[in-house]
């Protein structure tokens, strides 16, 4: 089986290609961004754009969204997470989140697949943790820098690939992986 997965982001298409153990062809397209806090809910609105964008393909079409969840702003940023990034990046963040106490967090990863004839089915995958007081480590992409999972001491920056073994969206491709199997 093969399956379309939209995104422009290599690091996401390499890590899902592993994870899903399928044919993955990536597609990059420019989806409008659907505005909320709820990624489940922006990941499966992109998902059925997308399968219109792409002529309504015979593959699984497959849209992935995350985003941080801060407790202390009650779910925010969520899915605005990228356009928190963009606008103060995590540096901007961890200033806003120092007038909090609280410091917990969630990382939540969704990953919405349009199965043929319209049916979409959203994979939720989180990961409990907190935010760091500063940024650590230099790999990884996004706010990874910021975010220390639980049970770690170091950020998803500084675990490199063994953040991968366990992540929101490892969580939440493996979820995908077994309803893409059973349509098999």
């Amino acid at each position: 089986m093969d399956a379309l997965f939209v995104t422009s982001n290599h690091n996401k298409a390499r890590e899902a290609a592993e994870i899903l153990k399928l044919e993955l062809h990536t597609v990059a397209l420019e989806l409008p961004e659907p505005q909320g806090l709820d990624v489940a809910e922006v990941a499966a609105q992109k998902a059925l754009v997308a399968r219109g964008v792409l002529g309504d393909p015979d593959q699984p079409v497959l849209v992935e969204d995350s985003g941080l969840v801060f407790e202390a702003w009650n779910g925010m940023p969520g899915a605005l997470t990228k356009w928190f990034l963009r606008s103060v990046g995590n540096e901007g963040l961890l200033r806003m989140l120092s007038f909090y106490d609280d410091r917990s967090a969630r990382a939540v990863c969704a990953v919405a697949v349009s199965f043929t004839g319209g049916d979409v089915q959203t994979f939720i995958g989180e990961v409990e943790g907190s935010i760091a007081p500063e940024t650590w480590g230099e790999g990884g992409f996004g706010w990874d820098p910021i975010f220390v999972p639980h049970g770690h001491t170091r950020t998803y920056a500084e675990l490199g690939p063994e953040k991968h073994k366990d992540s929101h969206r490892a969580r939440a491709l493996r979820a995908a992986r077994e309803a893409l199997r059973a349509e098999h």
